[in-house]
């Protein structure tokens, strides 16, 4: 390494602790003193400087600090620098290595550049080259930082829908609530992933980014952060809403949900063309689950029904009163059959069964696995949430049931929820 001139050598005024703080960290490994030193002396004013005389040095103050790059000699005695390499690589992926040498060879240098080093100087090198060098990995690590920060805040955001989506809080008034989060957060999440697969093929290119380019990937991280923001102002609007809702009966009758069902499908545009059955009990039941999410299940089922193909057909749906326990050793989940319980299912007679039948297409025996996952849907893009059965599958656990799905290619589908009855009703019909 040359000698350094008195312009490069000279300080600035020692900065105040808690601005030290706040500097991103340049680690420095060399088993010579003398090039510490230099190194030192050159980035201090810009970085807080951690010098490792050997390996396993540096992997002790990596793990202890949030390093942001790293400038690694090569050839060190013990550990080399390929190795210090590879472990700060393990430690965090995110560290942004240059490489440093007198003794250049092309193994090495793709042996480096292999295992993530982002950049490789030879010595003796001229000081702008080194800050160039050092700079660049300082706007790579920032970089992929913030390309962090959005995949977390984006993962929190698809946690928070989900869970906003599938909760009891939003019974109430589900339809609008759903219709209103897709359309005003459709917009804004186009545009993430938009630029986020524009970012991802930058940042994945082989070669540093230029400072153009990366000023470039910054301003369209900051354009996502603030719709990601956005997204999360929408769901926590809609949360707050939802958890206005008061609390209602525990107890609804059957053939009054039935009858309520039949005026929503009625008038519902999947409804156009096809035969839609329902069949009330001969003698009404009740039953202990929420109103409004039994409507939401068979709602949402006989929708799915309806929806399962453009020619028309016969959807039905029926009521029957169990006076014996289900099997459950006869629901053994294949191709053709899914059986989905609480955990605390109430299999106790009497029960309740309500079917909902369509002599559609059939599902496809490859998708039955998948129906109850959140998000899986079959619907072309932009015509389904994929929240439909997994809402169904949570309302009807919450209330103590069980959900059996029965298909069959050319011979249509059949969901069937089992409830336990309300303890009065059960009595008074014994």
């Amino acid at each position: 390494m040359p000698l350094l001139s008195p312009s490069d050598t000279s300080s600035k005024a020692s900065p105040a602790p808690e601005k030290e703080q706040s500097r991103r960290i340049l680690l420095v490994v060399d088993d010579e003193e003398g090039p510490r030193q230099s190194l030192r002396i050159v980035f201090k004013d810009e970085y807080r400087v951690l010098l490792a005389d050997a390996g396993p040095r540096a992997l002790e103050l990596a793990r202890q600090h949030p390093v942001a790059a790293a400038l690694l000699d090569i050839r060190m005695s013990g550990m080399s620098g390929i190795e210090v390499l590879k472990n700060l690589k393990q430690i965090n992926p995110g560290i942004e290595v240059i490489m440093l040498t007198a003794f250049e060879t092309l193994d090495t240098a793709r042996q480096a550049l292999r295992l993530g080093a982002c950049d490789y100087l030879n010595k003796p090198f001229d000081i702008p080259t080194l800050r160039a060098a050092v700079a660049n990995a300082m706007g790579r690590s920032a970089l992929n930082e913030e390309r962090q920060t959005t995949s977390r805040k984006l993962r929190e955001l698809q946690t928070e829908i989900h869970d906003h989506r599938l909760s009891e809080e939003i019974s109430r008034t589900k339809g609008e609530i759903y219709a209103s989060v897709l359309h005003d957060i459709n917009s804004p999440l186009t545009v993430i992933a938009g630029f986020v697969e524009m970012i991802n093929e930058k940042v994945c290119q082989p070669e540093p980014l230029e400072d153009q380019n990366l000023d470039q990937v910054r301003q369209q991280l900051a354009l996502v952060s603030r719709q990601v923001n956005k997204c999360v102002d929408i769901c926590h609007r809609y949360l707050s809403f939802a958890r206005n809702r008061g609390t209602e009966g525990v107890t609804v009758s059957i053939n009054q949900i039935l009858t309520d069902l039949g005026e929503l499908l009625r008038v519902h545009p999947s409804a156009n063309s096809h035969q839609l059955i329902l069949r009330s009990l001969p003698e009404d039941v009740q039953v202990a689950i929420n109103g409004t999410d039994l409507i939401q299940t068979l709602l949402n089922l006989a929708v799915n029904a309806l929806q399962c193909s453009p020619v028309p057909h016969r959807v039905e749906i029926t009521g029957t009163r169990l006076t014996e326990p289900l099997p459950l050793s006869c629901f053994a989940n294949t191709t053709e059959n899914r059986f989905v319980a609480a955990d605390d299912f109430v299999n106790q007679e009497p029960l309740l069964a309500l079917t909902v039948q369509d002599d559609g297409p059939g599902i496809p025996p490859e998708i039955v696995p998948r129906l109850f996952e959140p998000f899986f849907t079959t619907k072309a893009h932009g015509q389904g949430t994929g929240l439909g059965l997994a809402i169904v599958h949570r309302l009807i656990r919450g209330a103590h049931g069980a959900i059996q799905l029965h298909s069959r290619r050319g011979t249509g589908t059949t969901f069937t929820v089992y409830l336990p009855l309300h303890a009065k009703a059960a009595g008074s019909a014994a």
